[in-house]
Parts: structure tokens; sequence; C-alpha cells
């Protein structure tokens, strides 16, 4: 019976696992299954046409030429390969500019031929029009659709995922703001944590350590809303001051906020490396006429110092994925920072603040599960190295 109990206990536990890494596996299926189709997806907007004069040689651009068209960044057909000339920009609300109410018509009917018609009259014209509204027998051409590139995602410079008729998804100022913000929280909480860490394992007496080592780990407890607030109170208003800046919600602050979060886990994880230490190597240092802090960073950090990496991995894994704290005091500036005192935005506050927004299917919709992904490769990559650290023998 006993036998039998332990085998039913067995195979609950094995199924539970089981059904759990299934689980885990399928919803990365679905993560990068979502992403990969953001690279089917028009660059024009979908629902849209561009049109142009048949005489024009131009037959297809890329989402930013795009852009820069619309925005009045390229003024002439020149400046993408085609004749020298001028650009003449058309949307559909333009036409009552060319063609009077009459004749478009009371309900709109005739907007499809007169678009028609002033495509053929003007050899500079690109129209911006719905498919619905395009003739039969139109007397232009229509841009070849092309799809969004890899290179234009991974090397694109600028995040407007709503912008008209070209939405521009570049993941560089996402990124770049992603780095900026971790490893400054890194720089800032790893000494601290450090210093935290050596007086709590050989300096502190019992009765501090037990007393400071619940209060520390008890903050890794608090919500991060409850950081992202006190950082908004205290820590935005501070470097406004300190420094000047129009706006205290930087890259910095976001760095500040995270390091104080990170801190519990770099203090527990390196404070239990150095208590690992064997006393037998304190002893034999002392012995040998070094003193306690010469034991300290001769002995017992660089015997720990791979327990000391593993802390500073986990310090960077928990900056990097977090989320609600740095969306309320990095300023969600989608921009390529070159300061800490800028404004920037994370990946994870990229998808948080976005996906409410994004209708399921949309080009938008599929770029921030690329996203995901990209965040899912990055926690990987942290996952195997201190995997590889934790394994890795003392020196």
């Amino acid at each position: 019976m006993k036998r039998f109990f332990e085998k039913l206990v067995e195979g609950g536990l094995l199924i539970s696992g089981s059904i759990t890494s299934i689980t885990i596996l399928l919803i990365v299926l679905f993560l990068f299954k979502e992403a990969s189709g953001l690279f089917n997806t028009s660059v024009i907007e979908e629902g849209y046409v561009l049109g142009m004069n048949s005489s024009n040689p131009v037959k297809k651009l890329n989402s930013y030429q795009i852009k820069q068209i619309f925005d009045g960044e390229i003024t002439n057909w020149d400046e993408v390969g085609g004749n020298e000339e001028p650009i003449e920009v058309v949307r559909l609300s333009d036409l009552t500019k060319y063609f009077s109410e009459e004749e478009l018509g009371a309900e709109f009917e005739n907007i499809p031929e007169k678009a028609s018609e002033l495509t053929a009259s003007h050899p500079g014209i690109i129209l911006f029009l719905p498919e619905q509204y395009v003739a039969k027998n139109f007397r232009g051409t229509l841009l070849k659709h092309e799809t969004i590139h890899p290179g234009d995602f991974f090397g694109g410079k600028e995040w407007y995922p709503t912008a008209t008729p070209a939405p521009q998804y570049g993941l560089l100022p996402l990124i770049l703001g992603t780095l900026w913000v971790s490893l400054g929280a890194i720089l800032l909480s790893l000494p601290f944590g450090l210093a935290v860490a050596v007086y709590l394992a050989e300096i502190s007496s019992m009765r501090i350590r037990n007393l400071l080592k619940p209060v520390i780990e008890l903050l890794a407890g608090i919500p991060s809303v409850v950081y992202g607030f006190f950082g908004l109170v205290v820590i935005v208003p501070f470097l406004q001051k300190t420094f000047q800046l129009p706006v205290g919600e930087t890259a910095l602050a976001g760095s500040v906020v995270l390091a104080i979060m990170a801190l519990p886990t770099i203090i527990t994880v390196a404070e239990d490396a150095m208590r690992t230490v064997p006393r037998s190597m304190k002893e034999a240092s002392l012995a040998l006429g070094a003193t306690h802090w010469q034991t300290i960073y001769k002995v017992i950090i660089p015997y720990a110092k791979s327990g000391i990496t593993s802390a500073a991995v986990l310090g960077i894994g928990r900056a990097i994925g977090e989320t609600m704290a740095v969306l309320m005091v990095t300023g969600n500036a989608a921009v390529i920072p070159h300061t800490l005192l800028e404004p920037v935005r994370t990946i994870p506050a990229t998808i948080a603040a976005e996906l409410g927004e994004a209708s399921a299917g949309s080009g938008h919709y599929q770029a921030l599960f690329a996203l995901g992904s990209i965040l899912f490769v990055i926690t990987l990559i942290i996952s195997i190295s201190i995997e590889f650290i934790g394994k890795k023998k003392y020196n």
C-alpha cells in the first residue's frame, strides 16, 4: 500500500511537471509565432494604398522614406531615385482643395474617379487613399506593397507605431533605453550591495545581522509600483533640481529606482556566497599575518567571486525585466539616448503601455510580441549565464 501511494505521488509530480513544461513551451511558441507575423505586414497602414503618376519611375519605398515624404523631410523625387520633380503629398481630406463638393458628389461617390484624374494630371503626386476609393480603372500606379524588413525593425531608429501612412517599428531606441537603465542600475547597486554583503557576512555582530537580514529581504517583497511612486515623488524632483533639467523623468531616475530594487537580491546572494567560504581558509590567512580586511579582499571575495557574479547577473535580470517602476520615472520617450539625463523608454515599459491599445493581429500588435521575444532572449541569456557561473568551480 505504501509503495502504491509513493508511485501515485511520483506519477502526480511527473504529470504536474510535464504540464508545466509543456505550457511554458507553448507560451514561448505562441510568442514567437505572433512576433514572426510582423515581417509579413505591409509598410503602409492597413486598408490604405499609395498612388503615384504613371510616369514616376519610383516603384517602391521603405517605411522610413514614406514617413520622411509625408513629414516634409523629403521634398523631391530625385532624393528617392526618381525624376527631378517636387513631391506633391495629397491625402483624402486634401481632395477638396482640387475639386468642389459638387464634383466629389453629395455622398462622395465621385472620389474614386476624381482621385484617378488627379493622379494622372500631376506628375509629382503621391496620394494616400483608402482602398475602397481606388477606381477599377485607376489611371496611375499603386505603390508596390513592401513588407517590413527585419533590418528596418532591428536597425530602425524611430518607434512610432501609430504614424500614418507608414508606422515606424524601430527597435534601437527601446533596446538602448533598456540597456542604459539596466547598466546604470547595476553600476549603482553592485558596489553598495557588495559593501553591505561584506558587512553582514564578516563584520557585523550576530545580533545586527539577525536584525538587518530580514529587513533587507523584506524590501524584495515591496510592490514595484510603490518604488515607482517613491521615485516619482522623491528621486525625480531631486534629479531635476540637482542637474537643472527641464524634466526629472530620465534614464538616471530609472537607474536609481532599479538599483534600489536590485539591492536585496544582490545583498542576499552575495552574502550567502561569502558565508560559504571555509573557515579554515580565513584562519589560515589570519595565521599568516593578514589583517581582517586583507583576508576579506584577498581571500573571501576572490573565493566567493562566482556567487558575487551570480548576484550581479541576477540584479541585471531584475532591472531588465522591470515594468511599472520604470514606466513611471523614465519619461517614456522612444528616442535614442545619449546620456543618462535624457528621457528613455524600455522594452517592458513599451509593452505595458501599448499592448492594450494595439488591435489584435495588427502590425503594432505583432511588433509588441517581437519586443517580448527579444526580452525573452535577453532573459534566457542571463539565465544561462547564471547557470554557467553557478557550475564554475572556485579558483
